[in-house]
């Protein structure tokens, strides 16, 4: 009786059963692959409790997707139908988080599969060599100080046309108008502009002139801003 727990009321004498031992073998070793990518990821990084914790649990479910497909092409392509839903009811990452999400499938695919040596060290190495970009700031813009999101209110019979210009170009290489839009029920205007800075120390010296010439409403100044979505 307890051997036929396992096996499926549809299976034939042609399929190939897993036994409970290697199943747990090969779900365990796809968990210790999430808690090994999770603990990688969490290292210098910002992240949420939810996000750790799914991604410690991936690999396994993964694991077991693979393992219960075992042959069967009609469920691989029932699987590949859930995946793809599921794609679709989430929300975008950055690319750091796809990528992470892609090598947690990975390893529990590698799982899934059987080979558990290879799963561990998959996780073990690339996870480390994320930590390791992830702790040099591998990629990241040296002169970030210099670039710049500037958001400039006036009031709304202001003409901002050429009002601002003068300034932005004496401090900024470039300067671009990305953004006007209304504020305060119309009675205001608030300007994007994206700029490069010549001096990243005359910051303030540029928005003492700009408070000149704007009534002294709210500037804002930030690290340049980026489309949420682009990787």
């Amino acid at each position: 009786m307890f051997s036929t727990l396992f096996q499926g009321i549809f299976d034939t004498g042609m399929t190939e059963v897993i036994s409970p031992a290697d199943f747990l073998l090969c779900v365990g070793s796809a968990l210790a692959t999430g808690l090994i990518l999770a603990a990688f990821y969490r290292y210098r990084s910002r992240y949420t409790r939810r996000f750790v914790a799914t991604l410690a649990l991936l690999p396994a479910v993964v694991c077991v997707a693979i393992m219960m497909v075992n042959g069967n092409v009609g469920t691989g392509v029932a699987v590949a139908g859930a995946f793809s839903l599921i794609r679709f009811r989430s929300v975008p990452g950055t690319a750091k988080e796809i990528g992470v999400i892609f090598l947690a499938m990975c390893t529990g695919l590698l799982a899934g599969m059987g080979y558990i040596g290879y799963a561990l060290l998959c996780a073990v190495l690339l996870g480390f060599v994320g930590a390791v970009l992830n702790c040099l700031d591998f990629g990241a813009q040296r002169q970030g100080a210099r670039y710049k999101t500037l958001h400039i209110t006036i009031p709304e019979d202001l003409d901002y046309t050429d009002v601002f210009e003068p300034i932005l170009k004496e401090y900024a290489s470039r300067c671009e108008l990305t953004q006007v839009r209304t504020t305060n029920m119309g009675s205001l205007f608030r300007l994007t502009y994206d700029l490069t800075l010549r001096w990243p120390g005359k910051e303030k010296e540029m928005i003492d002139k700009l408070r000149c010439r704007n009534g002294n409403l709210e500037i804002t100044a930030s690290r340049q801003e980026t489309a949420v979505n682009e990787l």
